[in-house]
């Protein structure tokens, strides 16, 4: 049985007699759909023919900047020996993006969007992995120029150790993403975007 799955009855066991099924449900949900709902989105996009390509160290340089978002994600359970900070990373990129639309690429990207490349900066905290397969995966589209990762986020005991899941300890791992999109002009050699001042004009 999948972890999630055992996780998910152990939480109905306890909701008979801490909240009733009422609470069973919404905890049965949190439980499956934290670590399903990625792959199954991934999934879906493959299905579709969707998903971002990964570009080399030899990328072209995105100098011109669209849109820039920031995200955070929380993992506080699994095996850090075989997972790393990935969970958190995925989550932190996914909080990133989610909540926005920008159906502007098809027409201002040369190219469109299949040509839209995206930068990734993650602060991971120091010592743990990030699986960068996984980070591709979570975009529908685009070129993922490499991944830059730094020292940052922060770890905390949570206080819960869940065994079934992988727990050895209750370490919670936090990520931290700066997710940034936009093309490359060849007609202009600089290789970092224009900073704007907030004055229009300046």
């Amino acid at each position: 049985m999948r972890p999630a799955l055992r996780a998910a009855k152990l939480v109905i066991w306890g909701a008979r007699t801490h909240g009733g099924p009422a609470f069973a449900e919404c905890r049965l949900t949190a439980c499956l759909t934290t670590s399903s709902r990625q792959s199954f989105r991934n999934e879906e996009w493959r299905r579709l023919g969707l998903g971002a390509t990964q570009e080399g160290q030899s990328a072209p340089s995105l100098n011109r900047l669209m849109f820039v978002q920031t995200g955070f994600g929380c993992d506080q359970h699994g095996d850090r020996r075989a997972d790393g900070a990935t969970a958190a990373a995925v989550r932190a990129c996914r909080n990133a993006i989610e909540f926005n639309s920008i159906p502007g690429m098809i027409d201002h990207v040369p190219g469109g969007r299949k040509n839209m490349l995206i930068n990734v900066k993650l602060g991971v905290p120091e010592g743990y992995s990030v699986d960068l397969d996984q980070i591709r995966a979570t975009f529908p589209y685009g070129r993922l120029l490499p991944v830059e990762i730094v020292t940052g986020g922060l770890t905390y005991g949570c206080g819960r150790v869940v065994s079934e899941l992988g727990d050895v300890d209750d370490l919670a791992v936090i990520v931290v993403a700066a997710v940034s999109i936009g093309y490359h002009d060849p007609t202009d050699s600089s290789k970092e975007h224009k900073k704007f001042d907030t004055r229009d004009g300046h």
